[in-house]
Parts: structure tokens; C-alpha cells; sequence
């Protein structure tokens, strides 16, 4: 069986029968209060407190969407903000996803320059191998603004344990334009990224698609459309479903036609799914894992609905 990353993941997602990501970000002040009424229990101190309360939560969702996902993808920063307690959590909750069968995207953006982006890379990218790296993830998000260079030792360590990363290309926050859309020569800079990236890809592609992915936002369809006839053999990562305005006919452009080539993320609607019109009258918090599940049943239907990933739902 290969190790090749988008091998594994599209070997996922045909398993699930869907290209739908979870994003997993435990935000202090909105988590159930059954959640934060243990890790009191259990603790005195605050910052324990908060870091008990984030891995109860993402392990219970993790329980929740496992048999229905592919990935789930922690959100580095919820945890690094409570310190050492809350980067203990991080590294048990990617650990227990791994346990779980999941692929997990650790999303930190990270990026540096030589020996500093090779030593990012071995604590982060595990690969095929979970033990192979401390934090045991299968595929970072890189940030690629100190150049070609920076990318490279990511590259390198993803080839060698079966890893991806995802490069930051065009993201779906409103503030992306600042620098991402400047032009530079005959383009963008989002496309000057993009014909890196894709390049980096092509030379590690295995099935048609490389370890070298790309994060665009949903939020701009029509740049999605644009960057993934530029990048065809990368693996893209699209945030912005749900809560930050993006819908299932926003990605139609990110898949190939037999639905492979993207995962599409949604966190806040899915982890806080009991709090939403939609769910919060029918579950409440008492029932917020149901509601979780429900949102992603509910997405995953979506996505099937509206896009090329119809063809994973009949593969599974």
C-alpha cells in the first residue's frame, strides 16, 4: 500500500464517501457546559482547566464524526494560547485522531527559513508513520512568504515519511487582497504562489497529485476556479464553508470529476452546531454532540448534492 499523502487521503475519502474536513477549534467561551463543568472537576488552576475542557471536546467530537469524515483539522493556535497544559492537549487530541483512523491536517502555518523549516517539518509531519514525528500529523499548512526556498525542507521531510503540506495561496479571510491579489510582472501574487506550488507538486505527484497542497478560500469562487485549472495535481485545502459565508456551489471548481483533488473544511458550524438556529431549538447543549453530527451529515449530503463529490458517495 503506498504512503504517497494524497494516495492515503483520497483512499479516505472514498472509504467516507466524502471530501468534507472538520475543522476542530475549541474556543473557550463557547464550549457545552457539560465540558466545562468537568474540567473543573478535575482541576483548580484555569489554564488546566481550559486544556482538560479543549481535549475532552475535540475527542468527543473526533467520536462523533470518525465513522463519517476522512479528516479532521486542529487548529494549533485555541490550544498554543493556554501554553505547555494546552499544547499537551493538541498533541493528545491529533494523536487520538490518528488512533481513530483519521487523517489529521495540523493547521499552523508555519514557514521559516532552512535548518529552522526542516526542524518545523520533522516535529510536525509524521506521514504514514505516526510515530514518526512528536506531533504525529499527516499534513501541516505551511505559509510560504520567505520564498521557494522555505518550502523546500517541508517538501523533503513529506516525501520521506508519506506527509503533505498545504501551502498558503490565496486564504479566505477579506483581509487576503492586502497581499495576495498585489501585482507583481504579468500576475498576482496568488498566482506566483500557485506556479510554485504547483511546480513543487508535479515533481512528487504519484496517481496525478503531489504532497504539495494549496489552501484556497471558498469565499473567492471564482479565484477557485482560476487556481485550480493553474495547480491540477494539487491537493487543495478549502476553508470558509459554513460560518464564514461559503457554500457547497462555491467549491464546485476545487474537485476533479471524480470528486478527488480537494477536502473541504467547516469548523465553527460543526463544532458549534448546538448553538446555531438550525440545530439549537431541536439539540441544545445538552445534545451538542448530536448536533455536531447532524451538521455533518448535513454538509456531507451538501457537498454530494452539489458537486463532483456525488462520485465518492457512490464509490463508498
Amino acid at each position: 500500500m503506498s504512503i504517497h499523502y494524497a494516495t492515503r487521503l483520497h483512499a479516505a475519502m472514498k472509504v467516507k464517501g466524502t471530501p468534507a474536513l472538520v475543522g476542530l477549534d475549541p474556543r473557550l467561551d463557547q464550549l457545552p457546559p457539560d465540558v466545562l463543568a468537568h474540567a473543573r472537576e478535575l482541576h483548580d488552576d484555569p489554564v488546566a482547566q481550559a486544556a482538560a475542557a479543549f481535549e475532552e471536546f475535540c475527542v468527543r467530537l473526533i467520536d462523533v464524526v470518525a465513522p463519517l469524515v476522512p479528516a479532521v483539522k486542529p487548529q494549533a493556535a485555541f490550544f498554543e494560547e493556554w501554553g505547555p497544559d494546552g499544547c499537551l492537549a493538541l498533541a493528545r487530541v491529533i494523536r487520538y485522531a490518528r488512533q481513530q483512523g483519521l487523517i489529521v491536517i495540523c493547521d499552523a502555518k508555519r514557514g521559516d527559513i532552512g535548518t529552522t523549516a526542516e526542524a518545523y517539518a520533522r516535529a510536525y509531519l509524521a506521514g504514514a508513520d505516526p510515530q514518526a514525528a512528536i506531533w504525529q500529523a499527516d499534513a501541516l499548512t505551511v505559509n510560504p512568504y520567505l520564498g521557494r526556498d522555505t518550502l523546500e525542507p517541508f517538501v523533503n521531510v513529506a516525501k520521506e515519511r508519506g506527509a503533505g503540506i498545504y501551502v498558503l495561496v490565496k486564504t479566505s479571510n477579506p483581509g487576503s487582497a492586502s497581499f495576495q491579489d498585489l501585482v507583481s510582472g504579468p500576475s498576482t501574487i496568488y498566482r506566483h504562489v500557485a506556479s510554485v506550488v504547483e511546480s513543487l507538486s508535479l515533481e512528487t505527484q504519484e496517481d496525478g497529485y503531489g504532497v504539495v497542497g494549496a489552501v484556497v478560500g471558498a469565499t473567492y469562487p471564482q479565484e477557485l476556479i482560476e487556481l485550480r485549472a493553474a495547480m491540477p495535481h494539487v491537493p487543495l485545502l478549502v476553508p470558509g464553508y459554513g460560518s464564514q459565508g461559503g457554500g457547497a456551489s462555491d467549491v464546485v471548481a476545487a474537485f476533479a470529476n471524480d470528486g478527488l483533488g480537494a477536502v473541504i473544511n467547516n469548523s465553527r458550524g460543526i463544532n458549534f452546531a448546538f448553538k446555531s438556529k438550525a440545530y439549537a431549538e431541536q439539540f441544545g447543549p445538552k445534545q451538542w454532540e448530536a448536533a455536531a453530527e447532524a451538521a455533518t451529515k448535513q454538509m456531507i449530503a451538501d457537498l454530494a448534492t452539489a458537486t463532483p463529490a456525488v462520485k465518492l458517495v457512490r464509490s463508498a
